[in-house]
């Protein structure tokens, strides 16, 4: 994929804090429109690359670009057409909703006047916060504070949207509208970069998604061509483990585990370099006097993939 494909690219890209390595030359591609998922278990590297991403922090090497212009140096130019929820929105506690999104609008010296009051409402409106635009902050919930976040990113027209963790805090109804609002952007030809650690959420909204693991970039690709990555498993249950296990291992299939199930014992093999058929499988256990009293094909989940990447697990509730 060439540059002007991508609307995040690295080369290289490393911080090192001392003698540690927060991020270690990763290589980043994320498409132009895309929904890119930025996955991994805390203290993976996540915040600090986007850091970098948007110029807050600069990279010990590498190099990053965004929109097609080398970030740090070219900020100025970049910014405008970025929107960001990164670490926690902040806001005054003492000023309502609107008021705060007005002064940090003001801050904006692209942002035309003229427009602002229609601009803040249309942003409340979409993250569902209308109803609540004269509170003061102080009595927002955290998942209110999140939205009111999102909604600052929204004030003006983005080409790409960063979101850090954007549900957190969300009940289940926060975090479909938030679903709702990715989807709608991304519909309109915003690219939207996520970082999160619910894998439910990616999968739901993601066309992309990039792993990281202690630092270090392990996977990136669409969706599905991560879960393709794995081999397929067969899960047989039947009373003769050891004459089946025979069967798998001539089939070129290693066995994996076996567990006692009621009547019958369970046994799971995979599949080795070349995938059979199911019916050539069956088949071979019937044939070999194999009594199967139940047989599944399971091919790996998104969340096996990540696992098997970081050796850790991913939150995969709303």
């Amino acid at each position: 994929m060439t540059t002007a494909e991508l609307a995040i690219e690295t080369r290289g890209l490393t911080k090192r804090f001392g003698t540690y390595a927060a991020v270690k030359s990763i290589d980043l591609s994320v498409p132009h429109g895309s929904v890119f998922g930025f996955l991994g278990p805390n203290g993976s590297g996540k915040t600090t690359t986007i850091r970098m991403l948007l110029g807050l922090a600069s990279p010990t090497s590498g190099e990053a670009r965004v929109l097609g212009s080398a970030m740090p140096r070219e900020n100025a130019s970049v910014l405008p057409r970025v929107g960001a929820l990164v670490e926690g929105p902040g806001f005054y506690p003492y000023l309502s909703g609107a008021d705060n999104l007005r002064r940090l609008d003001s801050a904006d010296r692209y942002a035309p006047s003229r427009t602002r009051g229609a601009r803040v409402a249309d942003a409340l409106e979409r993250v569902g916060l209308s109803a609540a635009a004269g509170k003061k902050v102080k009595a927002y919930s955290l998942g209110m504070k999140q939205r009111l976040g999102i909604a600052n990113a929204l004030l003006t027209p983005r080409e790409l949207l960063i979101l850090d963790e954007p549900t957190n805090g969300l009940d289940p109804q926060g975090t479909r509208e938030v679903r709702t609002l990715v989807r709608s952007l991304a519909s309109q030809g915003t690219t939207i970069f996520v970082s999160s650690h619910l894998l439910a959420e990616i999968e739901q909204i993601c066309t992309h998604a990039a792993v990281m693991s202690a630092g270090s970039l392990v996977a990136q690709g669409t969706l599905d061509e991560l879960r393709a990555v794995g081999r397929p498993r067969v899960r047989v249950e039947t009373p003769d483990v050891p004459l089946a296990a025979g069967v798998f291992g001539k089939l070129g299939m290693t066995v994996e585990a076996t567990s006692a199930e009621s009547a019958a014992d369970e046994l799971v093999a995979v599949f080795g370099d070349t995938t059979i058929e199911p019916d050539a499988i069956v088949t071979a256990l019937v044939t070999a006097k194999v009594r199967v009293r139940g047989f599944a094909v399971e091919t790996p989940s998104l969340e096996d993939r990540f696992v098997s990447l970081t050796g850790e697990g991913f939150n995969v509730d709303h």
